[in-house]
């Protein structure tokens, strides 16, 4: 990592999470942080965690983002925020609501609030693709927090948090995600496929790591930061991983897309390409530096960034080489 996260405190909210474990891992690997928070609701998890990472600079807060006074605490002298805690998995988010209005949408906002509270210097959100064009509750209540992270630019004054937004597809491998449910399902020699025409984008936790410490670094307070990203058949990855398996055909499931957006036609009019990343500019503006992306390269007006556009999609053959190299 470069030397920007050096002898800085940092705070991870679902920091026992598949994203959370990963960074925290990499903090302390290589980016010479002072202190490392992690911030969740499971005991359980930070024991084990506590364990396996074993480091002096490790803090372990029981809390939950719900919880505005114990977010306050725990935010205290904290340099860098990255929020990643959610209820996300979309099936049981369906069935209760409510509960992920409460930890996905009013989390945030306590997130924001006890960060102008007590004077972080940054903060990331942790976004998803299910946030553009939402077709589930989940995808709705990402697309709120983004509005809300994006949005909380204006209550920071001159010298106030800056906030912005990481958002990206599936991670390869991450808990819950259609990999393990493969891996699960060959064991009985059957898996099951929604619908052969399904497409998906994929990243690497590796890259997202680079990606989110090069937001940190680069943020001006009110970006999209979105990572360059392939796609794929879902039926390709079947057929990669579960060759040997006999395949299902059960529909499209309640709350999903063929095709997964990351950028839309009307985001693409104030898109730049960073290099490693698109940042998607703030629609509204009014705290300042509304011109900071104008000498990047900008994206055409008509780009959209989907899923099954040819231009993002690896063949079978990509996807085995991506595979060995994980």
């Amino acid at each position: 990592m470069s030397e920007f996260l050096a002898n800085k405190t940092i705070l991870v909210t679902g920091g026992t999470g598949t994203f959370g474990r990963a960074f925290i891992s990499r903090l302390l690997s290589s980016s010479g942080a002072k202190k490392i928070i992690v911030f969740s609701r499971d005991e359980f998890k930070q024991h084990h965690m506590q364990r396996e990472l074993n480091d002096a600079r490790l803090r372990f807060f029981l809390g939950d983002v719900r919880d505005l006074p114990r977010l306050q605490r725990a935010f205290h002298e904290v340099d860098i925020v990255v929020h990643a805690a959610a209820l996300k998995q979309v099936p049981a988010v369906e069935y209760n609501p409510l509960e992920a209005i409460k930890t996905n949408i009013m989390g945030t906002q306590n997130v924001v609030d006890a960060a102008l509270d007590n004077s972080v210097e940054r903060v990331l959100f942790i976004s998803s693709d299910k946030a553009v064009q939402p077709v589930n509750l989940y995808g709705a209540t990402k697309l709120c927090a983004e509005k809300i992270i994006v949005g909380a630019n204006v209550y920071r004054g001159e010298r106030g948090p800056r906030f912005s937004v990481m958002r990206y597809g599936n991670v390869w491998g991450s808990r819950g995600s259609l990999i393990e449910l493969i891996e699960r399902q060959r064991q009985t020699g059957v898996v099951t496929l929604t619908d052969e025409r399904m497409t998906r984008f994929w990243i690497k936790i590796e890259t997202v790591m680079k990606n989110i410490e090069e937001s940190l670094e680069t943020m001006h307070g009110g970006e999209i930061f979105i990572p360059k990203m392939f796609s794929s058949y879902i039926a390709d990855v079947i057929a990669m991983l579960a060759p040997d398996c006999r395949v299902q055909k059960i529909g499209i499931r309640p709350g999903e897309k063929l095709h997964e957006v990351l950028i839309t036609e009307h985001e693409a009019l104030r898109t730049h390409d960073i290099g490693n990343l698109f940042v998607i500019s703030p629609e509204f503006v009014s705290w300042g530096g509304a011109d900071r992306l104008s000498h990047m390269k900008k994206i055409p007006n008509d780009f959209y960034y989907v899923s099954n556009s040819s231009d993002f999609l690896k063949s079978a053959e990509d996807m085995h080489h991506f595979f060995k190299t994980i």
